[in-house]
Protein backbone atom coordinates (compact mmCIF):
# COMPACT_ATOMS: atom_id res chain seq x y z
CA UNK A 1 0.00 0.00 0.00
CA UNK A 2 1.00 3.65 -0.14
CA UNK A 3 2.01 3.53 3.50
CA UNK A 4 5.54 4.08 4.82
CA UNK A 5 8.51 4.94 2.65
CA UNK A 6 11.35 2.46 2.67
CA UNK A 7 13.90 3.44 5.25
CA UNK A 8 11.35 5.35 7.32
CA UNK A 9 9.63 2.59 9.20
CA UNK A 10 12.17 1.23 11.62
CA UNK A 11 13.20 2.93 14.84
CA UNK A 12 11.00 5.92 14.04
CA UNK A 13 7.96 3.83 14.89
CA UNK A 14 8.89 3.43 18.55
CA UNK A 15 10.53 0.58 20.43
CA UNK A 16 8.04 -2.10 21.46
CA UNK A 17 9.88 -5.09 20.07
CA UNK A 18 10.67 -6.40 23.56
CA UNK A 19 7.01 -6.36 24.60
CA UNK A 20 4.63 -9.32 24.09
CA UNK A 21 2.31 -9.29 21.10
CA UNK A 22 -1.29 -8.27 21.76
CA UNK A 23 -2.40 -11.08 19.43
CA UNK A 24 -0.22 -13.56 17.52
CA UNK A 25 0.18 -12.99 13.80
CA UNK A 26 -1.95 -15.13 11.52
CA UNK A 27 -4.22 -15.08 8.55
CA UNK A 28 -7.99 -14.42 8.87
CA UNK A 29 -9.65 -16.90 11.23
CA UNK A 30 -12.36 -17.74 8.72
CA UNK A 31 -9.77 -19.25 6.35
CA UNK A 32 -9.14 -21.95 8.95
CA UNK A 33 -5.44 -22.32 8.10
CA UNK A 34 -3.05 -24.42 10.14
CA UNK A 35 0.31 -22.89 11.18
CA UNK A 36 1.99 -24.87 8.40
CA UNK A 37 -0.48 -23.54 5.84
CA UNK A 38 0.11 -19.98 7.06
CA UNK A 39 3.83 -20.50 6.57
CA UNK A 40 3.34 -21.91 3.07
CA UNK A 41 1.12 -18.97 2.12
CA UNK A 42 4.03 -16.57 2.79
CA UNK A 43 5.86 -17.60 -0.39
CA UNK A 44 6.90 -14.33 -2.06
CA UNK A 45 7.97 -16.13 -5.23
CA UNK A 46 4.99 -18.39 -5.98
CA UNK A 47 2.47 -16.05 -4.28
CA UNK A 48 -0.33 -18.64 -3.89
CA UNK A 49 -3.85 -17.23 -3.78
CA UNK A 50 -5.72 -18.21 -0.62
CA UNK A 51 -9.48 -18.75 -0.78
CA UNK A 52 -12.20 -20.27 1.35
CA UNK A 53 -12.30 -24.05 1.18
CA UNK A 54 -15.32 -25.13 -0.85
CA UNK A 55 -15.87 -28.20 1.30
CA UNK A 56 -15.63 -26.78 4.79
CA UNK A 57 -15.94 -23.01 4.93
CA UNK A 58 -18.65 -20.50 4.16
CA UNK A 59 -19.15 -16.87 5.10
CA UNK A 60 -22.50 -15.11 5.62
CA UNK A 61 -24.44 -14.26 2.47
CA UNK A 62 -22.12 -16.76 0.68
CA UNK A 63 -19.54 -13.97 0.63
CA UNK A 64 -16.46 -14.66 -1.47
CA UNK A 65 -12.94 -13.93 -0.26
CA UNK A 66 -9.44 -14.28 -1.68
CA UNK A 67 -6.00 -12.92 -0.80
CA UNK A 68 -2.36 -13.09 -1.85
CA UNK A 69 0.89 -12.01 -0.22
CA UNK A 70 3.15 -9.29 -1.60
CA UNK A 71 6.13 -9.91 -3.87
CA UNK A 72 8.69 -9.32 -1.12
CA UNK A 73 8.18 -5.80 0.25
CA UNK A 74 7.47 -7.20 3.74
CA UNK A 75 7.98 -10.56 5.43
CA UNK A 76 4.32 -11.03 6.28
CA UNK A 77 1.10 -10.33 4.46
CA UNK A 78 0.21 -7.15 6.35
CA UNK A 79 -3.44 -7.19 5.23
CA UNK A 80 -5.94 -8.54 7.75
CA UNK A 81 -9.63 -9.37 7.43
CA UNK A 82 -12.52 -10.38 9.64
CA UNK A 83 -16.13 -11.33 9.01
CA UNK A 84 -18.66 -11.98 11.74
CA UNK A 85 -22.32 -12.08 12.62
CA UNK A 86 -23.17 -10.40 15.90
CA UNK A 87 -26.30 -9.85 17.94
CA UNK A 88 -26.78 -6.35 19.30
CA UNK A 89 -28.66 -6.41 22.58
CA UNK A 90 -29.01 -3.70 25.18
CA UNK A 91 -26.28 -3.95 27.79
CA UNK A 92 -27.63 -5.24 31.09
CA UNK A 93 -25.82 -2.49 33.00
CA UNK A 94 -22.46 -1.61 34.42
CA UNK A 95 -19.69 0.65 33.27
CA UNK A 96 -18.15 0.43 29.84
CA UNK A 97 -15.05 -1.70 29.60
CA UNK A 98 -12.29 -1.98 27.05
CA UNK A 99 -13.28 -4.59 24.45
CA UNK A 100 -11.11 -7.66 24.25
CA UNK A 101 -11.15 -10.87 22.29
CA UNK A 102 -12.50 -12.87 25.23
CA UNK A 103 -15.50 -10.67 25.99
CA UNK A 104 -18.92 -12.26 26.37
CA UNK A 105 -20.13 -10.81 23.08
CA UNK A 106 -22.28 -13.22 21.11
CA UNK A 107 -20.13 -13.77 18.06
CA UNK A 108 -19.39 -16.60 15.67
CA UNK A 109 -16.57 -17.25 13.28
CA UNK A 110 -17.05 -19.34 10.16
CA UNK A 111 -18.30 -22.80 10.98
CA UNK A 112 -16.75 -25.98 9.56
CA UNK A 113 -20.15 -27.46 8.73
CA UNK A 114 -20.73 -25.54 5.52
CA UNK A 115 -23.75 -23.78 6.96
CA UNK A 116 -22.11 -20.38 7.22
CA UNK A 117 -22.18 -18.02 10.15
CA UNK A 118 -25.21 -18.64 12.34
CA UNK A 119 -26.50 -17.19 15.58
CA UNK A 120 -27.65 -19.52 18.32
CA UNK A 121 -29.46 -16.76 20.16
CA UNK A 122 -31.13 -14.86 17.33
CA UNK A 123 -34.58 -15.91 18.47
CA UNK A 124 -34.33 -13.15 21.08
CA UNK A 125 -36.57 -10.30 19.97
CA UNK A 126 -34.84 -7.68 22.14
CA UNK A 127 -31.95 -7.12 19.77
CA UNK A 128 -30.79 -6.78 16.19
CA UNK A 129 -28.66 -9.00 13.97
CA UNK A 130 -25.55 -7.28 12.65
CA UNK A 131 -23.33 -8.49 9.80
CA UNK A 132 -19.75 -7.30 9.72
CA UNK A 133 -16.99 -7.39 7.10
CA UNK A 134 -13.64 -5.64 7.40
CA UNK A 135 -10.25 -5.20 5.73
CA UNK A 136 -7.16 -3.70 7.35
CA UNK A 137 -4.06 -2.83 5.33
CA UNK A 138 -1.05 -2.63 7.64
CA UNK A 139 2.16 -0.68 7.20
CA UNK A 140 5.42 -0.75 9.14
CA UNK A 141 4.35 -4.05 10.63
CA UNK A 142 1.14 -6.02 11.02
CA UNK A 143 0.49 -5.31 14.71
CA UNK A 144 -2.14 -2.58 14.42
CA UNK A 145 -3.95 -4.44 11.62
CA UNK A 146 -4.10 -7.66 13.66
CA UNK A 147 -5.41 -5.86 16.76
CA UNK A 148 -8.04 -3.93 14.77
CA UNK A 149 -9.21 -7.11 13.03
CA UNK A 150 -9.84 -8.70 16.43
CA UNK A 151 -11.38 -5.80 18.32
CA UNK A 152 -12.96 -3.10 16.13
CA UNK A 153 -16.22 -5.05 15.76
CA UNK A 154 -16.54 -5.16 19.55
CA UNK A 155 -16.16 -1.40 19.77
CA UNK A 156 -18.93 -1.03 17.18
CA UNK A 157 -21.11 -3.46 19.10
CA UNK A 158 -20.53 -1.59 22.35
CA UNK A 159 -21.50 1.73 20.76
CA UNK A 160 -24.70 0.22 19.33
CA UNK A 161 -25.76 -1.45 22.58
CA UNK A 162 -26.66 1.89 24.13
CA UNK A 163 -29.01 2.81 21.28
CA UNK A 164 -30.40 -0.56 20.17
CA UNK A 165 -33.87 0.14 21.60
CA UNK A 166 -33.99 3.46 19.77
CA UNK A 167 -32.93 1.84 16.49
CA UNK A 168 -35.62 -0.84 16.77
CA UNK A 169 -38.34 1.79 17.24
CA UNK A 170 -38.25 3.18 13.71
CA UNK A 171 -41.66 4.83 14.01
CA UNK A 172 -40.32 7.53 16.34
CA UNK A 173 -37.40 9.89 15.93
CA UNK A 174 -34.51 9.42 18.37
CA UNK A 175 -34.87 11.50 21.55
CA UNK A 176 -32.52 14.43 21.99
CA UNK A 177 -31.69 13.30 25.53
CA UNK A 178 -31.78 9.70 26.69
CA UNK A 179 -34.55 9.24 29.23
CA UNK A 180 -36.86 11.72 27.50
CA UNK A 181 -39.97 10.58 25.72
CA UNK A 182 -39.09 10.56 22.00
CA UNK A 183 -40.93 12.92 19.70
CA UNK A 184 -43.42 11.33 17.34
CA UNK A 185 -43.57 13.58 14.28
CA UNK A 186 -47.17 12.57 13.60
CA UNK A 187 -48.49 13.39 17.07
CA UNK A 188 -46.00 15.92 18.36
CA UNK A 189 -47.97 18.26 20.58
CA UNK A 190 -44.99 20.26 21.75
CA UNK A 191 -44.88 22.53 18.76
CA UNK A 192 -46.98 25.55 19.69
CA UNK A 193 -48.35 27.97 17.16
CA UNK A 194 -48.05 31.66 17.91
CA UNK A 195 -51.81 32.01 17.68
CA UNK A 196 -52.42 29.36 20.36
CA UNK A 197 -49.91 31.02 22.60
CA UNK A 198 -51.57 34.40 22.25
CA UNK A 199 -55.01 32.95 22.99
CA UNK A 200 -53.73 31.41 26.22
CA UNK A 201 -55.50 28.19 25.37
CA UNK A 202 -54.52 24.63 26.15
CA UNK A 203 -50.88 24.17 25.47
CA UNK A 204 -50.09 27.85 25.87
CA UNK A 205 -47.52 28.92 28.46
CA UNK A 206 -49.11 29.02 31.89
CA UNK A 207 -52.04 26.71 31.08
CA UNK A 208 -52.47 23.54 33.20
CA UNK A 209 -51.39 21.19 30.42
CA UNK A 210 -48.39 23.17 29.30
CA UNK A 211 -45.43 20.96 28.35
CA UNK A 212 -41.90 22.11 29.15
CA UNK A 213 -41.28 25.39 27.34
CA UNK A 214 -38.87 25.23 24.41
CA UNK A 215 -37.55 28.45 22.94
CA UNK A 216 -35.46 26.74 20.26
CA UNK A 217 -35.90 24.42 17.32
CA UNK A 218 -34.52 20.90 17.62
CA UNK A 219 -32.85 19.11 14.73
CA UNK A 220 -34.59 15.95 13.67
CA UNK A 221 -31.92 13.24 13.68
CA UNK A 222 -32.73 10.12 11.60
CA UNK A 223 -31.89 6.67 12.93
CA UNK A 224 -29.16 5.99 10.39
CA UNK A 225 -27.21 8.98 11.73
CA UNK A 226 -27.02 7.20 15.10
CA UNK A 227 -25.50 4.15 13.41
CA UNK A 228 -23.01 6.36 11.56
CA UNK A 229 -22.10 8.06 14.83
CA UNK A 230 -21.67 4.69 16.54
CA UNK A 231 -19.25 3.52 13.83
CA UNK A 232 -17.31 6.79 13.92
CA UNK A 233 -17.06 6.61 17.71
CA UNK A 234 -15.91 2.98 17.51
CA UNK A 235 -13.03 3.92 15.18
CA UNK A 236 -11.95 6.62 17.63
CA UNK A 237 -12.12 4.23 20.59
CA UNK A 238 -10.18 1.57 18.69
CA UNK A 239 -7.41 4.06 17.95
CA UNK A 240 -7.32 5.18 21.58
CA UNK A 241 -7.09 1.57 22.73
CA UNK A 242 -4.09 0.98 20.46
CA UNK A 243 -2.51 4.15 21.86
CA UNK A 244 -3.00 2.96 25.45
CA UNK A 245 -1.94 -0.63 24.95
CA UNK A 246 1.16 0.05 22.86
CA UNK A 247 3.03 0.68 26.12
CA UNK A 248 2.13 -2.81 27.33
CA UNK A 249 2.09 -4.79 24.08
CA UNK A 250 4.07 -4.78 20.88
CA UNK A 251 1.52 -3.25 18.47
CA UNK A 252 3.60 -2.36 15.45
CA UNK A 253 2.83 0.22 12.80
CA UNK A 254 -0.56 1.37 11.67
CA UNK A 255 -3.28 0.32 9.26
CA UNK A 256 -6.05 1.55 7.04
CA UNK A 257 -9.55 0.31 7.82
CA UNK A 258 -12.46 -0.51 5.53
CA UNK A 259 -15.56 -1.79 7.32
CA UNK A 260 -19.05 -2.77 6.20
CA UNK A 261 -21.90 -3.12 8.67
CA UNK A 262 -25.31 -4.45 7.65
CA UNK A 263 -28.04 -3.37 10.04
CA UNK A 264 -31.81 -3.08 9.61
CA UNK A 265 -31.80 -3.22 5.83
CA UNK A 266 -28.90 -0.83 5.23
CA UNK A 267 -25.23 -1.21 4.45
CA UNK A 268 -22.89 1.18 6.23
CA UNK A 269 -19.51 1.41 4.49
CA UNK A 270 -16.83 3.08 6.63
CA UNK A 271 -13.42 3.86 5.19
CA UNK A 272 -10.29 5.36 6.71
CA UNK A 273 -7.39 5.06 4.29
CA UNK A 274 -6.87 4.06 0.67
CA UNK A 275 -8.76 0.77 0.43
CA UNK A 276 -11.90 0.96 -1.69
CA UNK A 277 -15.48 -0.28 -1.89
CA UNK A 278 -17.71 -0.29 -4.96
CA UNK A 279 -21.14 -1.69 -5.68
CA UNK A 280 -21.71 -3.33 -9.05
CA UNK A 281 -25.42 -3.23 -9.86
CA UNK A 282 -26.69 -4.17 -13.31
CA UNK A 283 -23.12 -3.84 -14.53
CA UNK A 284 -22.86 -0.22 -13.35
CA UNK A 285 -20.34 1.00 -10.76
CA UNK A 286 -21.50 2.82 -7.62
CA UNK A 287 -18.51 4.11 -5.58
CA UNK A 288 -19.02 3.50 -1.85
CA UNK A 289 -15.85 5.08 -0.48
CA UNK A 290 -13.33 7.86 -0.92
CA UNK A 291 -9.58 7.46 -0.55
CA UNK A 292 -7.73 9.53 2.01
CA UNK A 293 -4.23 10.39 0.86
CA UNK A 294 -1.92 13.41 1.11
CA UNK A 295 -3.37 14.70 -2.16
CA UNK A 296 -7.06 14.25 -1.35
CA UNK A 297 -6.61 15.75 2.13
CA UNK A 298 -4.10 18.43 1.20
CA UNK A 299 -6.19 21.37 2.45
CA UNK A 300 -6.97 19.75 5.81
CA UNK A 301 -3.31 18.96 6.38
CA UNK A 302 -2.13 22.41 5.29
CA UNK A 303 -4.69 24.15 7.50
CA UNK A 304 -3.64 22.12 10.53
CA UNK A 305 0.01 23.01 9.89
CA UNK A 306 -0.91 26.68 9.39
CA UNK A 307 -2.81 26.77 12.69
CA UNK A 308 -0.20 24.77 14.62
CA UNK A 309 3.18 25.46 12.98
CA UNK A 310 5.06 23.85 15.88
CA UNK A 311 3.94 20.47 14.49
CA UNK A 312 6.28 21.07 11.55
CA UNK A 313 9.33 21.13 13.83
CA UNK A 314 10.87 24.04 11.92
CA UNK A 315 11.76 21.53 9.19
CA UNK A 316 8.74 21.74 6.87
CA UNK A 317 6.61 24.37 5.17
CA UNK A 318 2.85 23.97 4.89
CA UNK A 319 2.82 25.63 1.45
CA UNK A 320 2.81 23.59 -1.75
CA UNK A 321 4.97 24.40 -4.77
CA UNK A 322 5.12 22.66 -8.16
CA UNK A 323 8.66 21.53 -7.27
CA UNK A 324 11.29 22.01 -4.58
CA UNK A 325 12.28 25.63 -4.19
CA UNK A 326 15.98 26.37 -4.74
CA UNK A 327 17.99 28.96 -2.86
CA UNK A 328 18.72 30.91 -6.03
CA UNK A 329 14.96 31.47 -6.42
CA UNK A 330 14.58 33.47 -3.19
CA UNK A 331 13.09 36.85 -4.13
CA UNK A 332 11.55 35.53 -7.34
CA UNK A 333 7.85 34.92 -7.82
CA UNK A 334 6.80 31.28 -8.05
CA UNK A 335 3.55 29.34 -8.23
CA UNK A 336 2.26 28.12 -4.87
CA UNK A 337 -0.87 26.82 -3.20
CA UNK A 338 -2.09 27.36 0.37
CA UNK A 339 -4.76 25.67 2.51
CA UNK A 340 -7.47 28.06 1.27
CA UNK A 341 -6.79 27.44 -2.42
CA UNK A 342 -7.81 24.90 -5.02
CA UNK A 343 -6.11 26.93 -7.74
CA UNK A 344 -2.60 28.34 -7.94
CA UNK A 345 -1.14 31.84 -7.56
CA UNK A 346 2.29 33.51 -7.53
CA UNK A 347 4.13 34.55 -4.40
CA UNK A 348 7.54 36.01 -3.69
CA UNK A 349 9.80 33.23 -2.45
CA UNK A 350 11.17 33.74 1.06
CA UNK A 351 13.83 31.93 3.06
CA UNK A 352 11.15 29.94 4.90
CA UNK A 353 9.93 28.47 1.60
CA UNK A 354 13.20 26.53 1.24
CA UNK A 355 12.00 24.06 3.87
CA UNK A 356 10.78 20.66 2.75
CA UNK A 357 7.06 20.74 1.83
CA UNK A 358 4.56 19.13 4.20
CA UNK A 359 3.11 17.25 1.21
CA UNK A 360 5.47 16.17 -1.52
CA UNK A 361 5.08 13.93 -4.55
CA UNK A 362 2.19 12.98 -6.81
CA UNK A 363 -0.27 10.11 -6.94
CA UNK A 364 0.84 6.99 -5.07
CA UNK A 365 4.19 8.66 -4.40
CA UNK A 366 2.69 11.57 -2.46
CA UNK A 367 3.83 11.57 1.17
CA UNK A 368 3.16 13.51 4.37
CA UNK A 369 6.49 14.76 5.72
CA UNK A 370 8.29 12.48 3.25
CA UNK A 371 7.10 9.49 5.26
CA UNK A 372 3.55 8.16 4.90
CA UNK A 373 1.17 7.93 1.94
CA UNK A 374 -2.17 7.59 3.75
CA UNK A 375 -3.76 10.19 6.00
CA UNK A 376 -6.46 8.21 7.80
CA UNK A 377 -6.31 4.94 9.66
CA UNK A 378 -5.52 3.40 13.03
CA UNK A 379 -2.27 3.27 14.98
CA UNK A 380 0.97 5.04 13.96
CA UNK A 381 1.15 6.70 17.38
CA UNK A 382 4.95 6.48 17.50
CA UNK A 383 5.62 7.28 13.86
CA UNK A 384 8.23 10.01 13.42
CA UNK A 385 9.94 11.69 10.50
CA UNK A 386 13.18 9.86 9.72
CA UNK A 387 16.11 10.97 11.86
CA UNK A 388 14.05 13.52 13.79
CA UNK A 389 11.77 13.90 16.78
CA UNK A 390 8.81 15.15 14.72
CA UNK A 391 5.66 13.07 15.25
CA UNK A 392 3.37 12.50 12.27
CA UNK A 393 0.32 11.24 14.17
CA UNK A 394 -1.18 14.74 14.68
CA UNK A 395 -1.71 14.91 10.92
CA UNK A 396 -3.33 11.46 10.73
CA UNK A 397 -7.03 10.96 11.45
CA UNK A 398 -8.84 7.86 12.67
CA UNK A 399 -12.20 9.25 11.51
CA UNK A 400 -13.81 7.20 8.73
CA UNK A 401 -16.08 8.45 6.01
CA UNK A 402 -19.33 6.47 6.29
CA UNK A 403 -21.62 5.99 3.29
CA UNK A 404 -25.04 4.36 3.48
CA UNK A 405 -26.69 2.11 0.91
CA UNK A 406 -30.35 1.21 1.44
CA UNK A 407 -30.83 -2.34 0.21
CA UNK A 408 -34.62 -2.01 0.46
CA UNK A 409 -34.71 0.57 -2.34
CA UNK A 410 -33.63 -1.94 -4.98
CA UNK A 411 -34.28 -5.49 -6.07
CA UNK A 412 -30.88 -7.06 -6.54
CA UNK A 413 -30.02 -9.96 -8.80
CA UNK A 414 -27.48 -12.71 -8.08
CA UNK A 415 -24.77 -10.82 -10.00
CA UNK A 416 -25.15 -7.55 -8.04
CA UNK A 417 -22.27 -7.39 -5.57
CA UNK A 418 -20.32 -5.19 -3.19
CA UNK A 419 -16.56 -5.36 -3.77
CA UNK A 420 -14.18 -4.55 -0.92
CA UNK A 421 -10.45 -4.59 -1.58
CA UNK A 422 -7.18 -3.21 -0.31
CA UNK A 423 -5.18 -0.93 -2.58
CA UNK A 424 -3.18 -3.84 -3.95
CA UNK A 425 -6.14 -4.43 -6.28
CA UNK A 426 -6.99 -0.81 -7.10
CA UNK A 427 -3.39 0.19 -7.84
CA UNK A 428 -3.51 -1.81 -11.07
CA UNK A 429 -7.21 -2.20 -11.92
CA UNK A 430 -9.76 0.56 -12.56
CA UNK A 431 -13.27 0.39 -11.11
CA UNK A 432 -14.57 -0.28 -14.60
CA UNK A 433 -12.10 -3.12 -15.17
CA UNK A 434 -13.18 -4.75 -11.92
CA UNK A 435 -16.85 -4.35 -12.82
CA UNK A 436 -16.30 -5.80 -16.29
CA UNK A 437 -14.38 -8.77 -14.87
CA UNK A 438 -17.11 -9.56 -12.33
CA UNK A 439 -20.03 -9.11 -14.71
CA UNK A 440 -18.33 -11.39 -17.23
CA UNK A 441 -17.30 -13.99 -14.65
CA UNK A 442 -20.42 -14.54 -12.53
CA UNK A 443 -22.87 -15.40 -15.36
CA UNK A 444 -20.55 -18.24 -16.38
CA UNK A 445 -20.84 -19.84 -12.93
CA UNK A 446 -23.61 -22.14 -11.76
CA UNK A 447 -26.14 -19.72 -10.17
CA UNK A 448 -26.85 -22.30 -7.46
CA UNK A 449 -23.18 -22.67 -6.53
CA UNK A 450 -22.55 -20.61 -3.37
CA UNK A 451 -18.81 -20.84 -4.08
CA UNK A 452 -19.20 -18.66 -7.19
CA UNK A 453 -18.43 -15.46 -5.26
CA UNK A 454 -15.22 -16.91 -3.84
CA UNK A 455 -14.21 -17.86 -7.38
CA UNK A 456 -14.99 -14.30 -8.49
CA UNK A 457 -12.79 -12.93 -5.69
CA UNK A 458 -10.02 -15.34 -6.71
CA UNK A 459 -10.34 -14.17 -10.31
CA UNK A 460 -9.93 -10.52 -9.28
CA UNK A 461 -6.85 -11.27 -7.18
CA UNK A 462 -5.37 -13.25 -10.06
CA UNK A 463 -6.00 -10.39 -12.50
CA UNK A 464 -4.28 -7.89 -10.19
CA UNK A 465 -1.34 -10.14 -9.25
CA UNK A 466 -0.76 -11.33 -12.78
CA UNK A 467 1.75 -13.92 -13.91
CA UNK A 468 5.44 -14.02 -13.00
CA UNK A 469 7.59 -13.40 -16.08
CA UNK A 470 11.21 -12.45 -16.72
CA UNK A 471 10.37 -8.80 -16.05
CA UNK A 472 8.35 -9.40 -12.90
CA UNK A 473 4.62 -9.86 -12.33
CA UNK A 474 2.62 -8.89 -15.41
CA UNK A 475 -1.11 -8.47 -16.02
CA UNK A 476 -3.13 -7.91 -19.20
CA UNK A 477 -1.52 -5.84 -21.95
CA UNK A 478 1.85 -6.61 -20.33
CA UNK A 479 1.24 -4.01 -17.64
CA UNK A 480 3.07 -4.30 -14.32
CA UNK A 481 1.08 -6.40 -11.85
CA UNK A 482 0.56 -5.58 -8.20
CA UNK A 483 3.48 -6.44 -5.94
CA UNK A 484 1.45 -5.48 -2.88
CA UNK A 485 -0.65 -7.62 -0.57
CA UNK A 486 -4.11 -8.03 -2.13
CA UNK A 487 -7.31 -8.88 -0.24
CA UNK A 488 -10.77 -8.98 -1.83
CA UNK A 489 -14.34 -9.59 -0.67
CA UNK A 490 -17.19 -10.19 -3.12
CA UNK A 491 -20.47 -9.75 -1.22
CA UNK A 492 -23.71 -10.64 -3.06
CA UNK A 493 -26.41 -8.07 -2.36
CA UNK A 494 -29.31 -10.39 -3.10
CA UNK A 495 -28.82 -11.95 0.34
CA UNK A 496 -29.29 -8.55 1.90
CA UNK A 497 -32.72 -8.33 0.30
CA UNK A 498 -33.57 -11.74 1.76
CA UNK A 499 -32.42 -10.65 5.22
CA UNK A 500 -34.48 -7.49 4.99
Amino acid sequence: MGGIMAGSAGAEHGSGADLPLRFPYGRPEFLGLSPDEVECSADHIARPILILSKETRRLPWTTGYAEVINAGKSTHNEDQASCEVLFVKKKAGGANSTPNKNSSTKRRSSLPNGEGLQLKDNSDTDGINLYYWSLFDGHAGSGAAVVASKLLQHHILEQLQEIVDILRNTAVLPPTCLGEEPDNPATNSRMLTRAASLRGGVGAPGSPSTPPTRFFTEKKIPHECLVIGAIESAFKEMDLQIERERTVYNISGGCTALVVVYLLGKLYVANAGDSRAIIIRNGEVIPMSSEFTPETERQRLQYLAYMQPHLLGNEFTHLEFPRRVQRKEVGKRMLYRDFNMTGWAYKTIEEDDLKFPLIYGEGKKARVMATIGVTRGLGDHDLKVHDSNIYIKPFLSSSPEVRVYDLLQYEHGPDDVLILATDGLWDVLLNEEVAEAVTNFLPNCDPDDPHRYTLAAQDLVMRARGVLKDRGWRISNDRLGSGDDISVYVIPLIHGNKQS
